[in-house]
């Protein structure tokens, strides 16, 4: 029995990573899967080698590219092509000098998952930058972009009507094509930018979005509609934020955790900003000017464990208490707020 024991233990390793030859100046590394190793993978490391290494050579089985750090002004389709290029799930661009991607750049990488740009000198995003639908993390902070629309995400020809005829049970035409569709992008990372407001991603399945550190200057109640999946948002070191306006957060049900700390300029927060966070667990408004939260605020904030403004922080516990001449007990969700000396301020009542 002790024997087959390890037999089977030995039988569930699933990772063994090993060095392979590779192209001069970059790192090949083999990770094996599966019984018996049936199954692998490489990852190939080509950072800081310099802007001659494109177009280069990857194994048939890369999943992970990393190109970063080469001084590349341009990228495009016939530098990412050729054998590798079809199973790669992971790109890395970052700390690049790039300055233009278009609708066909990335479109021989069917399989492409994650994308990183940051650190480059894109201003404008190309219609139909990123529409594939495999795609789930983008990251394009540190960048010069001033706007970001909705084009960049969607294929051609998507939000045309669609007319169909079913008289006779005949389809007599039809506008628009049924298989194109927003990509399921679930991260957007768009910190270090210059954009003013927050741009419209209605529809997009996104789960994370940071808009960290871009001259936004307030926060508009239809600026998130349409991001119904939201669970992360940050909205730190918004540096000319001075407003955020009621509701804004409204079709936010899923969200999770708020960071809207080191905006200097925000003052003042209203209860009815945190209308429809039924879900929100960790809020973050340290280093800003908000000296306190309206009481009235956390009743829409069911959900809420922590909340942390100026240098107050304060965590969720549940208290347990005998009813009144009966047996039993009954909970309560008291927030515990302490300052950074440790001060305790009185309890709040959930």
């Amino acid at each position: 029995m002790a024997s087959s024991t390890w037999f089977y233990l030995l039988l569930a390793i699933s990772f063994v990573g090993t060095s392979k030859s590779c192209s001069p100046g970059c790192q090949c590394e083999v990770e094996t899967f599966g019984l018996f190793d049936s199954f692998s993978l490489t990852k190939v490391d080509c950072s800081g080698v310099g802007s001659h290494i494109v177009p280069v050579s990857i194994p048939l089985d890369t999943s992970y590219l990393d190109l970063s750090s080469n001084n590349l002004e341009m990228i495009n389709e016939s530098i990412l092509s050729g054998p590798g290029y079809t199973t790669l799930v992971s790109l890395d661009l970052s700390y690049n000098r790039i300055v233009k991607i278009t609708s066909t750049t990335f479109s021989k990488l069917r399989y492409l998952e994650s994308l990183d740009l940051s650190h480059n000198m894109l201003e404008v995003l190309s219609d139909q930058s990123f529409s594939y639908s495999h795609l789930g993390e983008i990251d394009l902070s540190f960048n010069k972009l001033r706007e970001v629309k909705m084009d960049a995400f969607t294929s051609k020809g998507m939000g045309k009507p669609m007319t169909i005829d079913l008289s006779n049970n005949l389809i007599e035409s039809i506008s628009g094509t049924l298989d194109r569709s927003i990509p399921n992008i679930q991260s957007l990372t768009l910190s270090g930018n210059k954009l003013n407001s927050v741009p419209g991603l209605q529809g997009i399945p996104l789960r994370y979005l940071n808009l960290d550190r871009n001259p936004i200057f307030m926060i508009e109640k239809q600026n998130l509609l349409g991001l119904k999946d939201l669970t992360h948002l940050s909205l730190s070191n918004l540096h000319d934020l001075r407003e955020i306006s009621p509701y804004s957060f409204k079709e936010l049900s899923c969200l999770q955790v708020l960071d809207l700390s080191s905006n200097h300029y925000l003052k003042s927060v209203s209860a009815a900003i945190f209308f429809g966070l039924d879900s929100l667990q960790e809020l973050n408004l340290s280093s800003t000017s908000v000296a306190s939260l309206p009481k009235d605020a956390l009743g829409y904030v069911p959900s809420i464990k922590s909340i942390t403004w100026g240098n107050i922080h304060c965590l969720k516990t549940v208290k347990e208490s005998r009813f009144h001449r009966q047996t039993g007990l009954t909970r309560q969700n008291i927030l515990n707020c302490f300052d950074d000396n440790g001060a305790v301020s009185a309890p709040y009542v959930l």
